[in-house]
């Protein structure tokens, strides 16, 4: 059903119909920032306090999935720490264990915590446009977190897509905009690669001749520094995407989800200077549509997981040491908790991941949208599933 209905002319998902905005391309790589005032590397006074009161002890770890809870304050599925969310994309990971989350329509930030304390806001990103597939796409944490406290957000206007930082409860400051802004594929992959660059990944909002335009921002992955600068020559990193919802790296490759609105979504391999378009470079792996919608990757050694909205699981892909798969994906969570979005692993090895439900498309159950924070199980030393 859910393929079906990404089909359809639901307000979200894979839509047949496509809006171009061409007035919001951008040719050349000035980069676009424009400060809101004058920018200070560490904000003036310190963030909220991000982190459950001393009293409570450490963070304790998560549950194993396959183990019932005994313990009357963790009554309930113990994979849940967080409900009541209304379509939660962006997740990050704090260094102090707790997580950032952030609604796509709303723009609402709150902090949830691995030992099931209640959610707690943080702030609401000011001008989100939710209109079609946008709003708050994308959230990326700061390199530099301890020193500067930043956040930083891809998230529609109404008249272009951006990519803004900001201190928790701070202003947003815009790092690079202009990025065009459709009814469809509006992207929203953010990731801080190991060497500090920040990829950006954006969608071809339903033109796939502004994917193939050097000049355009749209349907890329862009390589920027935290000031919106290019890296290189260019801001563009690969071209030819349809739309980029999650980036993730390895110790030595980076990957991007790329979303399709009708025929298969793809898991690329991303190469500096490549086209990933029609002819180009091809893709690692192909997902069918009513398997895939796929909206998050993690990477874990030679395992990938991917968030798959219409597969209604976590797919759990094992690469060879050239990068290919070498048997098809294993369903994870399949049809537990609905359309799965974004993965993130913590440094303990925790998988957090958020559900669409409430999207237009799912079909919510009361307590949706939810935070899980799982283990993935193990069946052998070299498998996680």
């Amino acid at each position: 059903m859910d393929g079906v209905a990404r089909r359809s002319t639901a307000p979200r998902g894979r839509r047949l119909i496509a809006l171009t905005v061409g007035c919001l391309v951008i040719a050349g790589c000035g980069g676009g920032y424009e400060p809101d005032g004058p920018f200070r590397e560490v904000p003036q006074g310190q963030p909220p306090q991000v982190a459950p009161p001393p009293e409570t002890g450490p963070v304790p770890p998560p549950a194993d999935p396959s183990t019932p809870s005994t313990d009357d304050e963790q009554d309930g599925d113990p994979n849940v720490v967080a409900t009541g969310l209304t379509v939660p994309t962006g997740l990050v990971v704090l260094p102090d264990g707790t997580a950032v989350v952030g609604e796509r329509d709303s723009g609402r930030l709150l902090q949830v915590f691995p030992d099931r304390s209640p959610a707690r806001e943080l702030m609401v990103l000011p001008d989100i446009d939710s209109a079609g597939d946008g709003g708050l796409l994308g959230l990326a944490i700061s390199p530099t977190y301890a020193e500067d406290g930043l956040l930083y957000a891809y998230v529609s206007t109404a008249t272009d897509n951006r990519v803004v930082r900001f201190p928790l409860g701070g202003s947003p400051n815009p790092v690079l905009t202009g990025i065009p802004r459709g009814e469809v594929d509006n992207g929203g992959g953010l990731l801080f690669g190991l060497d500090g660059t920040l990829y950006v990944g954006t969608g071809d909002v339903g033109d796939a001749a502004l994917a193939a335009d050097p000049a355009s921002l749209a349907g890329k992955v862009l390589a920027i520094d935290v000031f919106g600068q290019p890296v290189g020559a260019s801001p563009v990193f690969s071209r030819g995407h349809r739309n980029v919802t999650a980036i993730c790296t390895g110790a030595e490759q980076l990957y991007a989800t790329d979303e399709a609105l009708t025929g298969t979504d793809e898991l690329v391999a991303l190469v500096e200077g490549t086209d990933q378009g029609p002819g180009g470079v091809p893709p690692v792996f192909e997902v069918a549509g009513e398997d895939g919608g796929l909206g998050g990757c993690a990477v874990s050694g030679p395992y990938v997981f991917l968030g798959a909205m219409d597969g209604r699981q976590v797919q759990v892909l094992q690469l060879d040491g050239a990068g290919v798969p070498l048997e098809d994906p294993k369903p994870f969570l399949e049809d537990e908790y609905g359309r799965l979005r974004t993965v993130v692993l913590d440094a303990s090895g925790a998988m957090w991941i958020t559900t669409s439900n409430r999207d237009g498309i799912g079909m919510p159950e009361e307590d949706d949208d939810r935070v899980l924070r799982v283990v993935p199980p193990a069946s052998g030393a070299d498998s996680p599933l």
